[in-house]
């Protein structure tokens, strides 16, 4: 499975507030809805729109909760006692759900991370969160696997990461060309994962058992 990775986003976006655009109030993104509502042809001001303004802002922060965390602190926190342990980590069939940066719609799949550890290991709940901390901004999928990997790399700097990623895109599938059941795989492999092929053929293997992305999505 060849790494299909045309660029990245920095593994941790705190550096690049300053620069970030301005937060608008909430009102103002509340009244953008409206807008949107009354350019799609219905009236925000009936009965059952009259609180949808409000339930849309609310969704967003959950949607993109992700601009507010930071993936490096999320991995501080390892652990060196590990009795020696020197053998592949694998973490498969993480639930990831994104939304696609061209359309915003959503991209539903799954993760699957490994790593082979120098000396420290991270809480395997933390390896999910870093998934989800990502997924929740608006992504295309190839930078989404290229930043999970980064981050495993350069913090825990094990000998070792890879990173691969199955997922079907709404905007694919619901809207322009309508092809559904159409998954979308994406892996980065780095350190010994790409340079040792038996190292990448054991990590491919201990995930191949899993089920398509799409079967729970």
């Amino acid at each position: 499975m060849d790494t299909a990775v045309v660029g990245s986003q920095p593994a941790d976006t705190a550096s690049s507030a300053s620069s970030a655009p301005r937060h608008p109030s909430r009102s103002k993104a509340e009244a953008a809805v409206r807008t949107l509502i009354e350019w799609a042809g219905d009236d925000p001001d009936r009965e059952g729109l009259k609180g949808t303004p409000a339930r849309v802002v609310r969704a967003y922060e959950e949607f993109f909760a992700g601009y507010h965390e930071s993936p490096v602190a999320l991995l501080a926190t390892t652990f060196e006692e590990t009795a020696a342990y020197d053998e592949m980590i694998v973490l498969r069939d993480i639930r990831l759900e994104s939304h696609c940066e061209h359309h915003m719609v959503p991209i539903l799949g799954k993760a699957h991370i490994g790593y082979l550890p120098s000396k420290r290991v991270v809480g395997i709940s933390k390896l999910a969160r870093l998934v989800e901390v990502f997924a929740k901004r608006m992504q295309i999928q190839e930078a989404l696997t290229s930043q999970i990997a980064d981050s495993i790399h350069e913090v825990l700097k094990p000998r070792g990461v890879g990173v691969v990623i199955e997922a079907a895109h709404q905007c694919m599938t619901t809207r322009g060309i309508r092809k559904p059941g159409v998954s979308m795989v994406t892996s980065r492999m780095l350190g010994s994962f790409r340079d040792d092929p038996d190292t990448r053929r054991e990590f491919l293997a201990m995930i191949s058992g899993s089920r398509s992305a799409l079967d729970e999505s």
